[in-house]
């Protein structure tokens, strides 16, 4: 089974205002409401794929609910704690002149809270995954990664984490088996900015040599590279298609590979179908569907 854990999903309001003027009254043209938050995108992307996983975090009121009822309307199981106080994120996007964010802050998580999803995934066993991705609110520990993952090491658990910086880097010695930094993040760990396909390769070997298994470098416009345990580094180019969404297409990324991975054992295949599926989001208002990914995958055999 894979499993997912998003520790602060959210309710994405995305609105879109022609000209929006602070201090007036703005109407909204268009507007929709999505399930927000990296872990529950990977779970998304990887149901249209017919792969089953289960959610795990912390949702908190009635829009807690709300997360609950659209991940099953989604296709994919959600196990979250329900937090005693507060409520589940709204995240206003508006796209307008300039594109202007709001993020709510999220319920107030409790060491007890932390404790029943400790509980939860001691449940897990020798070849199921885990994805760990995303930000962590300001309430829990900043090292929450690294107990999950020392929790669970030596069980036979395969580990991907998608996060930024020192949240990644903090668990590299304890050897994921997936990373998948973009190369700006990657320069952003070094301290420099990369300029090229060698430098980029050289950071990623350095993090391989630091614990991590696979690590997977998406670079946009320039496709996908990935330093592979078996010794081999791997390039896809980008897909052809217009860009309507840039959000979760990296996390469409990271389930796409599991995806490709787990059917044929293939990093090849796997680094293809990881590029289909971020391309399918990327070029859609939402998370690609398999039409699409398969699509894609054409482009790229």
């Amino acid at each position: 089974m894979i499993y997912t854990v998003t520790f602060n999903p959210a309710l994405d309001y995305v609105i879109s205002v022609d000209h929006f003027t602070p201090g007036k009254i703005n109407r909204t043209v268009s507007e929709n409401m999505i399930c927000g938050g990296k872990g529950i995108n990977v779970s998304a992307l990887l149901a249209n794929l017919g792969y089953e996983s289960t959610a795990l975090g912390f949702v908190a009121g009635f829009t807690g609910a709300e997360i609950e009822k659209r991940a099953k309307e989604l296709g994919f199981a959600s196990d979250f704690i329900h937090v005693k106080k507060g409520m589940s994120r709204i995240n206003v996007k508006m796209k307008s002149d300039e594109e202007t964010e709001i993020n709510g802050m999220g319920p107030d998580i409790q060491q007890e809270d932390v404790d029943a999803l400790f509980e939860k995934l001691d449940g897990l066993k020798e070849g199921d995954v885990l994805v760990l991705s995303g930000s962590i609110p300001s309430m829990i520990s900043h090292h929450i990664y690294e107990e999950i993952m020392k929790r669970l090491e030596d069980r036979g658990v395969r580990m991907v984490v998608d996060a930024e910086k020192d949240l990644l880097l903090d668990v590299l010695p304890l050897k994921p088996f997936l990373i998948k930094p973009n190369n700006h993040e990657l320069g952003q760990m070094f301290g420099r900015k990369l300029k090229t396909e060698d430098e980029i390769i050289e950071c990623a070997k350095e993090l391989q040599d630091r614990g991590a298994v696979n690590v997977l470098v998406s670079m946009a416009g320039d496709g996908a590279l990935l330093v592979a345990e078996d010794g081999h580094i791997y390039k896809e180019g980008v897909c052809r298609g217009t860009v309507k969404n840039s959000v979760g297409a990296g996390d469409s990324m990271v389930a796409g590979f599991l995806a490709g991975y787990l059917e044929k054992g293939d990093y090849e295949y796997a680094l293809k179908l990881g590029t289909a599926s971020g391309g399918a989001t990327a070029f859609s208002y939402g998370i690609g569907t398999k039409e699409l990914i398969m699509e894609l995958l054409g482009q790229l055999q």
